[in-house]
């Protein structure tokens, strides 16, 4: 058992308030000009006394002239002064600002690898669950096949030649197990591709059961079943999606052959984790690329013949089942309904 990463440790007084500096060094530049400044216009006008230059002019005007060159610099420095502090102190927030993200973008890598290394035993787990339920399945089917190659019928025996020399020889016609077997309830097709829910679920293997009877079924159940454990290996479960379920009017639109905006709506999942492993699995595998066309065009094939006789409330039943959302997903990202 691996020790749980630790979060970084952010650095003292990150977060603290900034402690203001009663006088820094821009104030005290400050402060030096403003001295200088006003001991030159007091040099200027005191001692060597230019009042000549203004004697034209009012009172009023000579004092405003006064105020302007005595006052007007030295507003203009402790502007420039206070625009250079406030620089630095944005400066300094920036900084701060920065090694917070930093520290807070450390703590989520670490938690996020914690969560990780948790869930890990509960995928696996899973799995073994899912791979359980396959084994039981396959056992299941191999009985029942078992027992339908015993209580079949045997074909009649071969009949004798009428003549010694007659080279061929009369072989009866067999009619195949597929035409033989009773018709797949509708009920029974939905149930199938659902799949059982649980080790448990006697009804869902019964119905599994008889639409592996039918040659058509059997392939489509045989392809999702492929499918859906291909996506099982990326942690991607027709569970876990909750898609936008579309009109049975568009799964008819799509039975009947159209295609484009007509049935984007079939595309209803939204999960972009499972859409953006789908697409690189389709792009990096080529046996899941394969094996995901092959599910298409039987899907594609099948749900032609099902809406012909199924009602609106049967195609919204079947929309919702695991293989529905396993041929949403795959579409959507196989560009089927673009």
């Amino acid at each position: 058992m691996t020790d749980r990463p630790q979060a970084p440790q952010t650095p003292l007084g990150v977060y603290d308030r900034p402690r203001k500096d009663r006088v820094t060094g821009v104030e005290v530049v400050a402060l030096v000009l403003t001295i200088l400044w006003l001991g030159g216009t007091a040099v200027f006008f005191l001692v060597l006394e230019p009042m000549g230059m203004f004697s034209n002019s009012g009172g009023a005007l000579q004092f405003v002239v006064i105020l302007l060159a005595i006052f007007m610099p030295v507003a203009m420095i402790w502007v420039a002064a206070t625009a250079a502090r406030s620089s630095k102190v944005m400066r300094e927030e920036s900084r701060r600002l920065q090694t917070a993200i930093d520290a807070i973008r450390q703590a989520y890598v670490a938690q996020s690898q914690a969560a990780h290394e948790v869930a890990q035993p509960s995928v696996a787990k899973k799995l073994e669950e899912i791979a359980a339920a396959q084994r039981k399945t396959e056992t299941a089917l191999a009985t029942f096949s078992t027992v339908r190659q015993a209580t079949a019928p045997r074909p009649a025996p071969v009949a004798a030649p009428a003549e010694a020399g007659t080279d061929q020889v009369a072989l009866p016609l067999g009619t195949p197990p597929e035409d033989m077997a009773p018709p797949l309830a509708t009920a029974d097709f939905i149930r199938a591709l659902n799949f059982p829910e649980t080790a448990e679920d006697k009804e869902g293997f019964a119905a599994l059961r008889r639409a592996l009877k039918v040659r058509q079924s059997a392939q489509l159940i045989q392809a999702s079943q492929d499918v859906l454990t291909l996506l099982s290996q990326d942690g991607i479960y027709m569970d876990d999606l909750r898609p936008d379920m579309a009109r049975p009017e568009v799964w008819r639109r799509f039975a009947a052959g159209e295609r484009g905006r007509a049935v984007a709506a079939l595309g209803g999942v939204r999960d972009r984790s499972s859409l953006a492993l789908t697409a690189a699995r389709m792009k990096q595998d080529t046996i899941f690329r394969d094996a995901a066309h092959h599910f298409l065009r039987i899907f594609d094939r099948t749900i032609s013949q099902f809406a012909e006789t199924a009602t609106d409330a049967e195609m919204s039943e079947m929309s919702d089942t695991r293989t529905a959302r396993a041929f949403m997903l795959v579409g959507r990202v196989a560009g089927t309904f673009d």
